[in-house]
């Protein structure tokens, strides 16, 4: 159904659309497992029924003076009596299945809100995910009922039977008993659980992370720093771009040969496969690069080398094993740290390093050819270049930035020829007639084409480079007069060097220059929040008037993903919150099954910061992921509880007993023992169809891995929420509307 969908609605298969596929393999068969599961349990049951209505009929028979009929096989069901109960199960447990289904779509929402760059990324995942679980959650409702009544039969056997089950309830008996009688412990514990993952994600005021030090307490207040933030885990390319900028007036000669000097050096190392630098700029207005701009594109040699490792002799399994040509323990940012300090031998130098992709949708996205940039607006070149300089002695200082460089907008050398009009006056010549002269002497000047053949080479008239450089000799060139008389340039003109400005960009009226920075060994949010705070103290104070500071780079990208989510994200939940009230006609009930999204968040940050993830568009589409599946399982296990409330409920009213405290209690714990396989089987299929993603070493493993991270550590703390926690909710709730 997916892959349809995807074709219909023109979406290309890649590693962001499969990537929404593989994330949702095991909340796929989830619905499948719910119902399959109630299916059989509803026809053991009622094939247990059958097998008891025999049995009084043999001891009838027996009393009777009958035959014994104890050599007979157990009654089987037949094909109708196993079409009915299928029937019975699917319609149980339908409606919730496909309500739940329909959360675990709704809370996808805030991806598709996504804009710019985030959003054309994760936009295919949102659509893919979505397609799998229309399908899922279609197929759920009509195809396995239907295949249910087709391939279930019997004999069924209880869960005592299967020794897996008896080791799992042999375990989880006692703990559910244990926490309806320690309600209040059990939900201090899981409160005290939330608040610690909360402080691990978010961290501690700093006055209390540094009292926590100050008290000898450097490892906590390492744990309760709070995770990092940045746009998106950086994707390895394979390859490296290098662009250092030389100083403005650096010769041609001199730019050339330091190229030649880099790339030798590069070459040297044994992870690169090959070296390319480029100075300059095509003919073309899209790439305004000066001739002191070097790109440098480095390919690497892979990593990582795909094989196939042979299991029983015959069966190839794909795998990866690390290319031996890369050294013991070197990583590409390592690599990185080689070839800068390697290559900070040149004055005015600064190394630079990003991926050519990346870098080339920073330069189209935010102007800025790097992951932070510090822009200087004003009305003073002069002065915005001095200022340029002080905000770069502060950023430099700050811990994890390399590839700090400010734009070198002043000290291109100029040749300046200025018309005197007082002497042209003289000769009768006009401004226009000398500056064609130097046009032509010193630009050049088409005159002609020539054709050979097919090809056309136009004829350019200018001087030879050694009197376009001497001002002497440029000053000896002759201007003709309406006379006919020969006058030197230098009597007409005033012909000098001058230091100007390289290039003069504009940004919403006013002139920028900008302090461009990397970012290494922290996280994006956390280094430009410290750069913000020490030019609010160091340079903002000290400003001239009309002269302000604007932040840009790929934070820009990490802030409108943030404003995005932190207004989407609470709606989406705010809306679910609404069907879950409409549907239960309770907010308490509504609450009960929501607080599964707290809890499960416990288990994927507790993972998150084992693996040492931070926070990124990445990561918290992971977490959305896990929304909808917490819910969902939510949602089922209250379904589970009701039906045997109800139950215990009839059995009493048929008896003419009172419905009491210990009837809601043992209702309950028969309730969360019939999800208890439904639920682990669901777990560990998604944990397992999660799990290759976090082994793989791939390319895009680098994106796909802290999506993942909260969705296989989301569902295990759910595990422990939906099947404990859950329960002592219920049993509080439950017991209000006794009393």
């Amino acid at each position: 159904v997916s892959f349809i969908l995807m074709q219909h609605f023109g979406i290309s298969s890649n590693i962001m659309s499969l990537s929404g596929i593989a994330i949702a393999i095991g909340v796929l068969v989830d619905a499948g497992i719910v119902m399959t599961e109630n299916v059989i349990r509803h026809c053991e049951k009622a094939e247990e029924e059958k097998n008891n209505s025999k049995f009084k009929i043999q001891n009838s028979n027996e009393q009777d003076g009958g035959k014994p009929l104890n050599n007979e096989p157990s009654v089987r069901l037949t094909a109708q009596e196993t079409w009915d109960v299928v029937l019975a199960a699917s319609k149980q447990v339908g409606r919730p299945i496909f309500f739940a289904m329909m959360i675990i779509i709704l809370a996808f929402i805030p991806v598709f809100a996504l804009t710019g760059q985030e959003g054309k990324l994760f936009h295919p995942l949102a659509f893919t995910k979505t397609f799998a679980m229309i399908g899922s959650t279609l197929l759920a409702v009509t195809v396995v009922p239907a295949l249910c009544a087709a391939l279930v039969r019997g004999p069924f056997h209880s869960e005592d039977r299967n020794w897996i089950m008896r080791a799992t309830l042999a375990v989880y008996n006692p703990v559910l008993d244990w926490a309806l009688r320690r309600r209040k412990t059990v939900m201090s514990l899981a409160a005290l659980l939330l608040a610690s993952a909360l402080i691990v994600a978010f961290g501690l005021p700093r006055f209390w992370l540094h009292s926590l030090e100050q008290h000898g307490w450097p490892n906590l207040a390492r744990a309760a720093k709070g995770f990092g933030r940045e746009f998106m885990p950086p994707l390895n390319e394979g390859s490296l771009l290098f662009m250092p900028v030389l100083l403005p007036s650096t010769s041609l000669t001199e730019v050339k040969r330091v190229m030649a000097w880099q790339d030798q050096i590069i070459r040297a190392t044994p992870e690169v496969a090959s070296v390319a630098g480029k100075l300059g700029r095509a003919e073309t207005a899209t790439d305004p690069a000066p001739v002191e701009m070097i790109e440098t594109t480095i390919m690497l040699k892979p990593e990582f080398i795909p094989t196939n490792r042979v299991f029983l002799g015959f069966i190839k399994i794909p795998t990866t094993v690390r290319n031996p040509e890369w050294r013991v323990d070197m990583t590409p940012r390592l690599l990185v740290a080689e070839f800068t300090q390697k290559l900070t031998q040149v004055p005015g130098y600064v190394p630079g390093f990003l991926q050519p992709i990346e870098n080339r949708i920073l330069m189209l996205s935010t102007g800025i050819r790097a992951q932070v940039g510090v822009k200087i607006l004003g009305d003073n070149l002069d002065e915005l270049q001095r200022w340029a300089f002080e905000v770069e002695k502060v950023v430099r200082e700050v811990p994890g930035a390399v590839g700090v460089a400010p734009s070198r907008v002043q000290g291109k050398p100029y040749l300046e020829i200025e018309v005197d009009r007082v002497a042209m006056a003289r000769f009768g010549l006009r401004a226009a007639d000398v500056l064609e002269v130097v046009e032509a002497g010193l630009g050049g000047r088409k005159v002609s084409t020539t054709i050979e053949g097919r090809e056309r080479f136009p004829i350019q008239v200018r001087l030879e480079r050694h009197e376009r450089d001497d001002l002497e000799r440029l000053g000896e060139v002759l201007v003709a007069t309406p006379s006919g008389k020969m006058v030197p340039l230098g009597q007409v003109a005033r012909i000098r060097r001058a230091l100007g400005p390289s290039e003069i960009v504009s940004e919403n009226g006013r002139l920028r220059v900008f302090v461009q920075a990397n970012v290494q060994e922290r996280d994006l949010g956390g280094f430009v929040k410290e750069i913000r705070e020490r030019l609010d103290r160091e340079i903002v104070p000290r400003l001239p008037k009309g002269m302000t500071i604007e932040y840009s780079g790929e934070y820009e990208n990490m802030l409108r993903a943030s404003r995005t989510l932190t207004f989407i994200l609470p709606a989406t939940i705010l809306i679910i919150f609404l069907l879950l009230y409409l549907v239960y006609h309770s907010a308490k009930e509504a609450a009960h099954v929501i607080l599964a999204v707290p809890f499960a968040l416990t288990g994927g940050i507790f993972l998150q910061a084992w693996l040492g993830y931070n926070f990124s568009v990445a990561v918290w589409v992971g977490y959305i992921a896990l929304f909808g599946t917490a819910i969902q399982t939510g949602v089922v296990m209250v379904v589970y509880l009701e039906e045997m409330v109800a139950k215990k409920r009839a059995e009493r009213a048929a008896a003419s007993q009172p419905f009491t405290r210990e009837d809601l209690i043992q209702a309950i714990k028969d309730g969360a023992r019939l999800r208890l396989r439904p639920k682990v089987m669901t777990v560990a299929t998604i944990v397992a169809s999660l799990l290759p993603i976090m082994w793989s070493e791939r390319t895009g493993a680098e994106v796909m891995k802290p999506l993942a991270t909260p969705v296989i550590g989301g569902m295990v703390s759910s595990l422990l929420h939906i099947l404990i926690v859950t329960p002592v909710i219920f049993a509080i709730l439950r017991e209000r509307e006794l009393k």
